[in-house]
């Protein structure tokens, strides 16, 4: 029986862009650095970044989503990582489960910011 999640991998192309990305832009924690591994602390999750294999190409559609909670608002958080050069092509979406704010980084994986109903 699985008792929990520890890591989750994230393909990419670039390491040194996607460990600015995750460590710089989003704000956290890199734990280690390497040409073919890289791991980013977000809490009680690991992040992997696992250097491409040609195995499969930027910005296929499908698999995992990683989900990100603000500190603060949704709104403030998108507003600050846009003015780090992200881009939120659908904007901040409501939804009675919650509000979503949907981008990608720089290898095309998917991610959102998260906020619950009030």
């Amino acid at each position: 029986m699985a008792t929990g999640n520890t890591t989750v991998w994230v393909p990419v192309d670039d390491m040194d862009a996607a460990v600015r990305f995750y460590g710089e832009t989003l704000g956290l924690s890199v734990k280690s650095t390497g040409s073919d591994w890289s791991e980013i602390d977000a809490g009680p999750l690991t992040i992997g970044l696992n250097a491409r294999e040609g195995t499969s190409r930027p910005g296929d559609k499908g698999g995992a989503v990683i989900t990100f909670q603000p500190e603060g608002s949704i709104d403030d958080e998108v507003s600050r990582l846009q003015g780090q050069g992200v881009e939120f092509p659908g904007g901040i979406s409501d939804h009675p489960w919650g509000r979503i704010a949907p981008f990608a980084d720089p290898d095309g994986n998917e991610l959102q910011i998260y906020a619950p109903p009030a």
